[in-house]
């Protein structure tokens, strides 16, 4: 029984010791193994000391060159072991580094959308509403083509960003009463046509650069944006269509019709997934020098398409 007793005890302090040395550093393991071998050569000289194998001076000799030996593969270990970790925390460093670079690119991430738009077109003039518009309700279109750049400017992701890039955008206005549009020196002016039009349309053309703040989330696809336009007028042009003396003609007229250079408005959109309802409006007036100004309003559909 006391045998069993005594083994147990070897076999857990052994086990005790395995674990403390497993709990030492590295730099510890290899200084406490380097001296236990030092320790055993200098038994074996005091033992060759013993059976005169060796002279007391001879022993001290060799003694100092065993220390100083010993010394010197502690200290090139130890080296080693500082150049591993230097070359380590280098390659943390770089880890550390692309992960920034990679959390920075998904922060700032810029994606591009073609954007489509089209729906009705009209003109509200000072003091007035869309029930004293001189332009038919259904008649009068807009259509809108460009190209979007998206990128979130917040923490959190697809909750906020920023919208921007460039469209064209082409406004239409059928006036009613078979009126059409005259260019008088500086003035614009609606007058009866001679005979009975069978259309009547003038569209103003713009290249504007479109802004918008965009708040919304991708994971319930729902997104308000909000912003405006600037640019300017690349042309305008009315086409009428009539009949005279039996004959079918077609009248397409490229005039600046007083038509205002630097178009900017407000607009904004309401979307579930690709398509929103849009709504644009212009702050400048639609032509310029009336007495009665008039400015561009649109509503309809939009689709930024990736």
């Amino acid at each position: 029984m006391k045998t069993i007793t005594t083994i147990s005890m070897i076999l857990f302090f052994g086990f005790v010791s395995q674990h403390i040395i497993a709990q030492e550093s590295l730099e510890q393991q290899i200084e406490r193994q380097v001296k236990e071998q030092l320790r055993a050569d200098l038994e074996k000289i005091n033992e060759a000391i013993e059976l005169n194998n060796m002279t007391i001076e001879e022993a001290a000799a060799e003694k100092e060159r065993i220390a100083e030996s010993y010394a010197i593969i502690i200290e090139r270990r130890l080296d080693s072991i500082q150049l591993a970790h230097e070359v380590s925390k280098m390659s943390e460093d770089k880890y550390h580094q692309r992960s920034r670079s990679k959390y920075y690119h998904r922060k700032w991430f810029t994606k591009s959308d073609l954007v489509v738009a089209l729906g009705f077109n009209n003109a509200i003039s000072d003091g007035g509403s869309l029930n004293d518009s001189p332009y038919k309700f259904g008649g009068s279109r807009f259509f809108e083509l460009g190209w979007a750049y998206k990128s979130r400017i917040s923490k959190t992701p697809n909750v906020f960003s920023l919208k921007y890039g460039i469209s064209l955008q082409f406004n239409g206005l059928k006036p009613t009463d078979n009126q059409y549009f005259v260019q008088n020196g500086n003035e614009t002016s609606l007058e009866v046509f001679p005979l009975e039009l069978r259309k009547s349309k003038l569209t103003i053309t713009n290249l504007v650069a479109p802004v918008h703040f965009e708040f919304g989330s991708s994971q319930n696809r729902f997104k308000i944006g909000l912003g405006g336009y600037a640019g300017f007028n690349i042309g305008t042009r009315q086409k009428l269509k009539y009949t005279r003396e039996g004959d079918r003609v077609k009248d397409k007229i490229k005039r600046s019709y007083n038509a205002s250079n630097i178009v900017y408005g407000l607009s904004g959109y309401c979307a579930f997934g690709e398509t929103a309802v849009y709504l644009k409006y212009d702050i400048n007036p639609l032509f310029k020098n009336q007495t009665v100004s008039q400015r561009n309003i649109s509503l309809g559909v939009r689709f930024d398409m990736d």
